[in-house]
């Protein structure tokens, strides 16, 4: 049985369930390592299953080890097969299930009791072992190697669409399976945008360009920002800019083990506050990464969670002044045993292209 099971079983065992159903794809991965499209982890006392149709029937013997492989069709449903196991207590994944699907479960299970397990698998994966760092630093590698590149060929008269692109062919070339989420391309006045996704715009001399992106590799996600400056930047740019910089390596110097995530947001927004910019800087300083680029924990005047080792969180505050231009600066870390380690390694400093 891996630790990650076991963690499930615990809590299990402490909230008097007998068994537990999975499957919104992230966590049905963590658990048990299958990557296709369809199935179901059910945990009880003593088994591991994995449940599938046919067509993933020999992907999930390669790839859940340690599960027993079960078919469903229909002469043997999903339905047949939990009852069969004889469970009293199911967990169920309460804010991923549909209420057509919970529905459905009320009416085909017999004398089952459905219980819900809120965020149980959320706190679960908060904290990350090491082959998932090892993945996302690797995706964290990746996104460097892209924004290296994307330097090189960010001029006057390119579209943000077309950068877009790049970035993206740039990645998968790497070795990505994909994007963590649409890239984030925005110039000039759209670099205002928190989440500004790439247009038809062309970018201009004297533009602001954030650029917010990330890539997948071998499930788990990268998250960065850079905001480059195309031309010579003025005196206004360079003030939005450095104090961006400002806030978010102070933030950086105080992530480590038993700071809440409230705390490291203030230490960023206050520096921003100070200069006369705190209403411009409107969104939580970072979050959690992993199988999801929007995980647990959460760095916001609402982050309650208590850092700990081996959780893997962004540090990006950001101004954003309309009809004019915006700037965010984004580092993913992983917090370690006395402090962090950064893993974006790009240049941070105002780079004029």
């Amino acid at each position: 049985m891996n630790k990650r099971v076991e963690g499930l079983k615990k809590y299990l065992k402490d909230k008097e369930l007998d068994s537990a159903i999975v499957y919104k794809p992230e966590n049905r991965r963590y658990l048990c390592g299958f990557t296709g499209t369809s199935g179901y982890v059910i945990i009880t006392e003593d088994r591991e299953l994995f449940v599938t149709d046919f067509r993933y029937v020999q992907q999930a013997s390669d790839q859940c080890k340690g599960f027993d492989i079960i078919e469903h069709n229909n002469e043997r449903t999903l339905y047949d097969i939990l009852n069969e196991l004889g469970l009293k207590k199911l967990g169920f994944e309460d804010e991923y299930v549909t209420v057509s699907q919970y529905n459905e479960f009320m009416e085909k299970l017999n004398n089952i009791e459905l219980n819900p397990l809120k965020d149980t698998l959320n706190k679960l994966r908060i904290v990350k072992d090491e082959d998932e760092i090892k993945q996302i630093k690797k995706a964290a590698e990746i996104a460097d190697k892209a924004f290296e590149y994307i330097c090189s060929i960010l001029r006057p008269g390119i579209t943000e669409w077309e950068v877009s692109l790049e970035l993206e062919g740039f990645m998968k070339k790497k070795g990505a399976s994909g994007t963590s989420f649409e890239s984030i391309v925005a110039s000039g006045k759209r670099s205002s945008l928190p989440h500004g996704v790439a247009s038809k715009k062309k970018i201009e001399d004297g533009d602001f360009v954030t650029l917010d992106f990330g890539c997948i590799y071998n499930g788990y996600c990268s998250d960065m920002t850079r905001t480059v400056v195309i031309g010579k930047a003025t005196d206004k740019q360079k003030e939005i800019y450095n104090t961006v910089l400002e806030a978010q390596e102070e933030a950086l110097k105080h992530i480590k083990p038993g700071i809440k995530g409230c705390d490291v947001d203030k230490l960023a927004r206050d520096i921003i506050e100070k200069k006369g910019y705190g209403k411009y800087f409107g969104h939580g300083l970072g979050h959690g990464v992993g199988l999801e680029v929007h995980e647990g924990p959460r760095l916001s005047p609402l982050g309650k969670d208590t850092l700990k080792a081996n959780m893997v969180v962004t540090d990006e505050p950001g101004i954003y002044l309309p009809n004019f231009g915006g700037v965010r600066i984004e580092d993913l870390i992983v917090v370690t045993e006395d402090g962090c380690e950064t893993l974006s390694k790009s240049p941070k400093h105002l780079i004029e292209l």
